[in-house]
């Protein structure tokens, strides 16, 4: 074995039988390793990625499951390895979806656990940023009095700046993300405590396993629930049944609805920065929705 399957190897253990792609990832190369007693593990691994990036990873999931909310897969170990890093975590056996409300429920309550401040990274997390892979925002140093509208507003320009310095932002859409950047505190609805958030949860985020909702790949920290709720829209359709379960535990404010775009325009920006294509122009064109209301 080389490259990536060696240093899993050194990481595991002489035990270590096999270690061959797998499907999994989108900007990461995912891998099925066998061990010689047939333990399976799964791991994810990207050239040029960063060490810190997949430890701050390990520090999330670990933090998202001292909540005991939702299962998450547990963290093997951390691969240092200077020309591919990753990380290796427990298998989880991918199954057909099931009762929509059990993630509902298990969310609201992983979210009600709470962070101290907005921004804040799990405990064991290094750097100042918050990171979707090669995109980026940096850490708010503070709670602003404002609640969370500073902060997104932040993201939104630091976002807008790095898919308009890869191409997949025009010059005009990048002034229509700061137009709505400026207007985030009358946009943003009730001012809410931080919450604990996955970060990134889009539907393939969310791996159902015997019918049990698992999160995988978690961008952690302490940030705005209703930001989760609609990533979940932006490539979903949860259901009535996942609602109901989710406000029994947690009522959401009365304007959601009305919000679910504006804050869709954060996963937009990252997905422009880190595929390009139609993405830039999406955000936009949710942004602009916003300059009128």
């Amino acid at each position: 074995m080389t490259g990536f399957p060696d240093s899993a190897a050194s990481a595991l253990g002489p035990s270590l039988r096999t270690c061959l792609p797998h499907g999994g990832g989108d900007i990461n190369r995912g891998w099925r390793i066998e061990t010689d007693n047939g333990d399976l593990f799964f791991a994810k691994s990207r050239p040029g990625g960063s060490a810190d990036e997949f430890a701050n990873e390990a520090a999330g999931l670990a933090w998202l499951d001292e909540v005991g909310a939702l299962p998450v897969p547990g963290v093997v170990a951390v691969v240092e390895d200077e020309s591919e890093p990753g990380l290796i975590l427990e298998w989880v056996e991918p199954g057909a979806a099931g009762d929509e409300a059990v993630l509902g429920h298990g969310l609201a309550l992983m979210h009600q656990a709470g962070a101290d401040r907005f921004d804040q990274l799990a405990p064991g997390s290094t750097g100042k940023e918050i990171r979707f892979g090669e995109a980026k925002v940096p850490v708010s140093p503070a709670a602003p009095d404002g609640g969370f509208a500073e902060v997104y507003a932040g993201r939104l320009r630091a976002l807008g700046d790095q898919a308009f310095e890869a191409g997949s932002l025009g010059s005009s859409d990048r002034e229509v993300i700061e137009q709505v950047a400026e207007r985030a505190g009358d946009l943003a609805g009730p001012i809410e405590l931080p919450a604990r958030v996955h970060g990134d949860l889009w539907t393939g985020n969310v791996l159902w396993s015997e019918g049990t909702p698992w999160l995988i790949d978690p961008a952690a920290h302490g940030g705005h629930r209703e930001v989760d709720l609609a990533m979940l829209e932006l490539f979903g359709n949860p259901t009535r049944g996942f609602y109901d379960a989710y406000e029994e535990v947690s009522p959401l404010d009365g304007g959601f609805r009305e919000r679910i775009g504006f804050w869709q325009i954060q996963p937009l920006l990252v997905h422009a920065v880190l595929f390009g294509g139609g993405y830039g122009r999406s955000a936009a064109v949710a942004a602009r929705s916003y300059l009128s209301v």
